[in-house]
């Protein structure tokens, strides 16, 4: 993709952004943050029997990028297993953006991945665990 497609892709997903909103039937919530870039970012994830993410959902405050990067992930990851979600890279997300868009804000571009990848920790913990119940 060239430059001028990455960013249209990237402002796309900016203005309108896929999965954006609250989930409330959500099994984890997950909030991060970045003194670095003051973006701001919620995840909320459904996961079914079969240890896959059903529904993953995003709030926040964040910079046109973490916007972006936010729906694409959201995207990306519905309908993955927890395991396969989880391995997903900070080069992986930065090169499906654009990595020459993403150059000028990338931790706004990480910090959605970060913070999934946080969520997925914090559900098989608690599924670990063996208690019921959506947790922040």
């Amino acid at each position: 993709m060239d430059r001028a497609a990455q960013l249209a892709f990237v402002l796309d997903h900016a203005a309108n952004p896929r999965n954006r909103g609250t989930l409330a039937d959500a099994d984890v919530v997950s909030a991060g943050g970045s003194p670095e870039c003051g973006d701001r970012v919620t995840i909320y994830l459904k996961v079914g029997d079969d240890a896959r993410i059903a529904a993953a959902t995003f709030t926040g405050d964040t910079s046109t990028i973490g916007r972006a990067a936010a729906s694409l992930l959201t995207e990306m990851v519905t309908g993955r297993t927890l395991d396969e979600a989880s391995v997903l890279s900070h080069e992986a997300l930065v090169e499906a953006l654009g990595s020459d868009i993403v150059a000028v804000r990338p931790r706004s571009a990480t910090l959605v991945l970060d913070t999934l990848q946080t969520a997925i920790a914090t559900y098989r913990r608690r599924a670990h665990a063996g208690r019921s119940g959506a947790i922040s």
